[in-house]
């Protein structure tokens, strides 16, 4: 009878040794000797080795160093309960693009990594994005050449293929893709997690990047920055006239680095960054310091990338005291004008005298509601606004623009 206790537990013995590995060569080959040590301990934290171990081992072998990597990244809560058939998904449909796309089989492995791969974008919840936003965006970008060209191929076709539009009637701030899709709706955060997700699902880097709020306290702003030859670029949900030229640069220029309520960051994947994305929809005390939100999800500061990009577009006839802004918001008629359906996207040119100064479109329901059309123009001066009601008839109105930028309002009836 002793024996048979002494071979079973003998036999226990070297099931664990089997299933628990060590640092030196308890992993698989695909498994690179870098991530042995922090698997150790990611596996120890987790309270679910078996899993954990079992999702590694039956993983692929050429995917099992992308695999390690996101394990060896989680954040603690996502390591202890997530669901990890989520990472089963993400890194085979991650894999289909990076081998699909051009663009994304040239990408240096340490953006691939941080960039195309992760599982998430902030705190949003975890569902299952990436087979169906994959399988949403790969026809739209099956015929593109380069990156650049996909990356405009998903912006121009995402509202209609995932049916979601800005809305401040949406259920939360930070929602999944799924969430905003069931929903057709979210406002600016969710259109940029779900944005960041598009990109990433046809091998495209993006991260999301935003500010705690402006500069003059009128709340945050969530926007997507895509890599492209090698820099970062500013883009948004709705799709700007080109990238880097954003309706929010004049606002972005106004960002202080030093202070963290309004500065300007970028989101970084997993554990090598050195700073936190202020994620102020999850202050639960609303009037409470920043310092006091949640920390846990990593963030470059990238304020003076936005200060220079906004130099030449707007700081230096600023600067210079020539210019100020007249800003025009289109409603569909006065008196209601407090909530984002109540807007329209109406046509408006901007002559002084004979002279276009400049033109476009209002933002309409779907654009976030601090979107307004806005021209730079010579203080001091009088200008001929030109537009059409809804019967399709030519208004004008005269507005005598000072020092100070205005706001002035046009409507469709």
């Amino acid at each position: 009878m002793k024996n048979w206790l002494y071979i079973g537990i003998g036999v226990a013995i070297a099931m664990i040794i089997i299933l628990w590995p060590s640092s030196k060569d308890g992993y698989s080959q695909g498994v690179p000797a870098e991530y042995h040590a922090a698997l150790d301990a990611a596996i120890a934290e987790s309270g679910r080795a078996d899993e954990i171990l079992n999702l590694l081992n039956t993983t692929a072998e050429e995917s099992q160093d992308e695999m390690a990597y996101l394990i060896v990244n989680m954040y603690a809560e996502d390591l202890r309960s997530m669901d990890l058939a989520l990472l089963s998904e993400n890194v085979e449909y991650a894999q289909k693009a990076r081998e699909k796309y051009a663009w994304a089989k040239a990408l240096p492995e340490e953006v691939y990594l941080q960039d195309v791969l992760p599982y998430h974008v902030v705190d949003e919840v975890r569902d299952s994005w990436r087979k169906e936003l994959y399988e949403m965006f790969s026809p739209a970008v099956d015929t593109c050449k380069t990156m650049y060209d996909a990356i405009c191929a998903v912006n121009a076709n995402i509202p209609q293929l995932t049916g979601v539009h800005y809305n401040t009637k949406r259920e939360k701030t930070n929602q999944s893709p799924r969430e905003s899709m069931r929903q057709g709706m979210a406002s600016c955060t969710g259109l940029s997690i779900l944005l960041v997700d598009a990109y990433r699902a046809v091998g495209i880097p993006a991260r999301f990047a935003g500010t705690a709020s402006w500069h003059d306290n009128r709340g945050n702003h969530s926007w997507t920055e895509v890599w492209l030859d090698g820099e970062w670029r500013v883009t948004e949900y709705y799709f700007p006239s080109q990238l880097d030229h954003l309706w929010f640069m004049a606002d972005a220029s106004k960002a202080t680095p030093e202070n963290r309520t309004y500065a300007i960051y970028a989101t970084r994947f997993g554990k090598s960054a050195d700073d936190w994305f202020p994620m102020v929809w999850a202050d639960e005390d609303e009037d409470g310091p920043i310092e006091d939100l949640p920390k846990w999800v990593g963030a470059e500061n990238v304020t003076q990338h936005y200060v220079d990009l906004a130099y030449d577009q707007y700081t230096r006839h600023l600067e210079a005291g020539t210019h100020t802004f007249l800003r025009i918001a289109g409603y569909k008629e006065q008196g209601n004008t407090e909530h984002s359906e109540d807007r329209v996207a109406m046509g408006v040119d901007v002559f002084r005298g004979t002279e276009q100064m400049g033109g476009g479109l209002t933002a309409g329901e779907h654009r976030d509601m601090n979107d307004l059309f806005s021209v730079l123009l010579p203080k001091n001066t009088e200008y001929e606004l030109r537009y059409y009601n809804a019967q399709g008839e030519l208004q004008t109105m005269s507005v005598e623009l000072g020092e100070e930028p205005i706001t002035v309002e046009i409507y469709q009836k």
